[in-house]
């Protein structure tokens, strides 16, 4: 059947009709645009013309969606920090503004995740799914803002929760030479968190792809990574990446934190932070000053550490506790960085090499180590005890000294350098293996009491692990006690100190009573 000539006009006019009113709909729209050229190349770092309104900070964009950062706001030229892998770039390079400053995904989608410093997933576990992003620079919080440390934050081991407290919003530095167990601790420290409803951010920057996987692993393995965010710049990637990663884990941190959630989060380590942000100066021909790093690299630890705080109950009563770690050399603690640090730091847990050689682990150094501001978070019932065990312990070592040479001791002496052995070898503590508070204060105070100053030496490792089984059995009234920090009474140190005595009567000598021995004047029990 042949279509009539109307029917084909109709069909023309509809067609015609249409394109007209597609051609009214449509405006062309007109957006200015700031392109730039690459007109040097470096490791890490580019030099860029043709950008007369760049800001500081602002994120330039390269071809094959490679960013970089504008540090160097010259007349001429930009100094710009790469972020990637900038193999493909060459001078004569197109540029191009981006008119914001290097942000980063936050929220609840990054729990369980391990992302790089630009929020890409590193697990293979698909895109992140995060509703929000945040700059990876933000002001730190007001003073007006801030509110006492004064709700501790339990990392599990012995000798730091009871000598070297840590507070919630307290920044404390881990600091010692290589292969001390520096990164044991802050491990320990994020596995203890579990069922706390503590949010915890590990950060490595610039650490071999090795030794992040084996921490995921254990993260993984203690089902800590359920409540952790893992950041990781490796060590061959730009050095870019490796001084962004902390500004960028702070900011997924903060919210947490501005949401009303305790969080925690390790620097791993800010030695590379600082080695990386030395790099860049230096190609960026910054003046170098003391061990050749810039001017201005005590500004850029401090403005990264004050983020850390803990916010008044109006703003949701968050709390963000840092713990950034320090690597010295031959334990060189005045070096330009670890005094830094240690400056802006509110205290800090030094490891010796030598007690690492000699297995005492956690090899803390207590006489050098100091926590400011966690003393009045700390628990009551380790306040008890703890200011006896310090004592003690520091007698305890400088008496090892004079030991050594072979003196001839009298009793007093034996007895405090005995004893002594026996606090270090209570607080000695094996890997990835925390220990509850009511178990803590049990060995605590059976050591305060001088109840094992009578146990062989070879068996007070039997008799610490006999002692942490008893928490299991402790009266529940007295146990709600010890996990809710009150003081304990009179009748509570008893009743825990009866039940040490009989759990320790089974390592005792035969010819030792087995109620156990009376205090010495300078174990007595604290009051």
């Amino acid at each position: 059947m042949k279509a009539s000539a109307e029917d084909i006009e109709g069909a023309f006019d509809r067609a015609f009709a249409g394109l007209e009113q597609a051609r009214e709909n449509h405006g062309t729209k007109l957006a200015p645009r700031e392109v730039g050229t690459v007109t040097a190349l470096s490791m890490g770092i580019a030099s860029v013309s043709g950008l007369p309104g760049i800001g500081f900070e602002e994120l330039i964009r390269f071809p094959g969606d490679v960013f970089g950062i504008a540090f160097n706001v010259d007349e001429d030229e930009i100094g710009v920090v790469l972020l990637g892998d900038y193999a493909h770039l060459s001078a004569g390079d197109e540029v191009e503004r981006t008119g914001r400053v290097m942000d980063v995904a936050v929220g609840d989608g990054l729990l369980g995740r391990v992302i790089d410093a630009l929020g890409a997933p590193l697990d293979g576990g698909g895109s992140v799914d995060a509703g929000e992003r945040m700059p990876i620079e933000r002001p730190a919080a007001h003073i007006m803002d801030r509110a006492p440390v004064t709700v501790p934050l339990q990392t599990g081991l012995k000798v730091i929760d009871a000598l070297i407290p840590i507070g919630r919003g307290q920044r404390e530095l881990i600091l010692g030479d290589r292969q001390t167990g520096k990164t044991a601790i802050a491990i320990d420290a994020i596995l203890n968190q579990r069922g706390k409803d503590v949010v915890c951010v590990y950060c490595a920057i610039g650490q071999r792809a090795s030794s992040v996987a084996k921490v995921v692993a254990v993260l993984r393995d203690q089902g800590a990574m359920s409540h952790t965010v893992v950041v990781v710049t490796e060590g061959n990637e730009a050095p870019g990446l490796a001084y962004i990663a902390p500004y960028a884990a702070t900011s997924i941190a903060e919210h947490f934190m501005e949401a009303g959630r305790d969080v925690l989060i390790v620097y791993d380590d800010l030695t590379q932070h600082a080695r990386a942000y030395r790099e860049l100066s230096l190609l960026l021909r910054r003046p170098p000053g003391r061990e050749a790093f810039p001017g201005d690299i005590f500004y850029v630890h401090s403005r990264l550490l004050e983020r850390s705080t803990r916010l008044r109950k109006e703003l949701g009563g968050g709390s963000l506790t840092a713990l950034p770690i320090i690597e010295t050399e031959a334990q060189n603690m005045s070096a330009y960085i670890p005094t830094n640090l240690i400056s802006i730091t509110d205290g800090q847990i030094v490891l010796s090499p030598t007690l690492f050689e000699l297995g005492v682990l956690p090899a803390v150094d207590v006489g050098k180590s100091v926590s400011r501001v966690g003393g009045k978070a700390q628990r009551a019932a380790y306040r008890a005890v703890a200011g006896d065990l310090k004592l003690a312990y520091a007698q305890f070592e400088e008496l090892e000294t004079f030991a050594r040479f072979g003196a001839r001791l009298d009793d007093g002496t034996r007895k405090s350098i005995e004893h002594g052995r026996r606090i270090r070898a209570c607080l000695n503590q094996a890997e990835s293996a925390p220990v509850p508070v009511p178990a803590q204060i049990a060995i605590l105070l059976a050591l305060a009491a001088g109840l094992l100053d009578d146990v062989p030496i070879d068996r007070i490792a039997d008799a610490e692990r006999t002692l942490r089984e008893l928490a299991a059995v402790i009266p529940a009234e007295v146990r709600e006690h010890l996990d809710t920090g009150d003081t304990l009474s009179d009748e509570d140190r008893a009743t825990i100190l009866d039940m040490a005595r009989h759990a320790i009567a089974a390592f005792l000598p035969p010819t030792t009573p087995g109620t156990g021995p009376e205090p010495e004047p300078g174990h007595r029990e604290a009051r």
